[in-house]
């Protein structure tokens, strides 16, 4: 298995596109990753050298953020990517995606059952504005929506 920094610059292998736009910030792709990492709360170094499999699921999400941000993506999907974090954790890693896409102008498409962020976004929509008027077996937003024909 790879380590926690093999792992978060295995994007900068698969597109020139990324290393070109992490030497324009002056700087190298570990140290960018090292950046993320810090930001995301895991700037331990003893933490970036070890096997992803050894860190805690939380972690490992953490580590997954830190991989989708690095070399400044023009659009990021994120479906429940605070789903294993904790409160403080989540809120601050829904701020450095925040702040990653307006600092380079990504676009970003973020999928949660977490209705207390809804305000941090320009634009938000719920599945239930578009099912208002369809038969629904059961309308509690996690739920499958059935609906007849």
């Amino acid at each position: 298995y790879l380590s926690v920094i093999e792992n978060v610059l295995i994007p900068i292998h698969f597109s020139e596109v990324k290393r070109n736009k992490i030497r324009t910030k002056g700087i190298s792709p570990k140290e960018e990753a090292i950046r993320l990492l810090s930001e995301l709360g895991l700037q331990q170094k003893e933490i970036h050298e070890k096997k992803v499999t050894e860190l805690s699921v939380g972690q490992q999400q953490r580590v997954a953020a830190a991989r989708a941000l690095i070399g400044s993506p023009e659009i990021i999907l994120a479906d429940e990517p605070t789903s294993a974090l904790d409160e403080n954790n989540s809120m601050r890693f829904l701020d450095l995606l925040l702040e990653e896409c307006k600092k380079n102008n990504s676009t970003l498409l973020y999928v949660s059952h977490d209705s207390r962020i809804h305000q941090k976004f320009q634009q938000s929509i719920s599945i239930l504005d578009y099912t208002e008027d369809m038969p629904i077996a059961e309308k509690t937003g996690k739920e499958a929506v059935e609906c007849s024909s």
